[in-house]
C-alpha cells in the first residue's frame, strides 16, 4: 500500500478500537479525526477478549471511520501485530467503504486466516452485541 509517509490517511475500525471499546482509538495520540459511523462486507469471530474479522463474503461488519496520521498508523501496526510478511496476527488490508454518496479507502485490520478455526462467528457483525462497552 504505498502512500506518503506526512500523508493522512483513514482507518475503518470494528472491534475494540471503537468508541467505548477497550483500546478505543480516541485514546492515541495524535488523536485521530471521527468520519463516519459504516459498515463493509466480512464476517466477525470472537476471540476471546478482542474480534478478528475477515473480508469479504456477503455479512457486515460495524464499524466507524477515522481519519489518522502516518505516527498513529505505525501504532495500530504494533497493536494489531502487522508484519510486513503478512505473518503477523493481522494483516492491513485497504478496502473502499462507502459513506453517503462517495467512497473512502480505509485501512482495515483483518485476522490472519489461520487464527480463526474453530473460533464463534458474531453473526450480528457488531463486536458491542458480544460485549459491554470499555468503561
Amino acid at each position: 500500500m504505498p502512500h506518503s509517509p506526512s500523508e493522512a490517511r483513514h482507518v475503518f475500525v470494528y472491534g475494540t478500537l471503537r468508541r467505548g471499546g477497550r483500546n478505543d482509538i480516541a485514546r492515541f495520540a495524535p488523536a485521530p479525526r471521527f468520519v463516519a459511523d459504516a459498515r463493509i462486507h466480512g464476517t466477525l469471530y470472537d476471540l476471546g477478549s478482542y474480534p478478528g474479522a475477515v473480508l469479504g463474503g456477503s455479512g457486515l461488519l460495524v464499524g466507524e471511520i477515522y481519519a489518522i496520521t502516518p505516527a498513529l498508523e505505525t501504532q495500530l501496526d504494533e497493536l494489531e501485530e502487522v508484519r510486513p510478511d503478512d505473518s503477523g496476527e493481522y494483516i492491513k488490508r485497504e478496502v473502499r467503504v462507502r459513506v453517503g454518496e462517495k467512497e473512502i479507502a480505509c485501512l482495515v485490520y483483518e485476522i490472519h486466516p489461520d487464527r480463526v478455526a474453530g473460533r464463534t462467528v458474531i453473526a450480528s457483525g457488531n463486536w458491542f452485541d458480544r460485549l459491554p462497552p470499555f468503561s
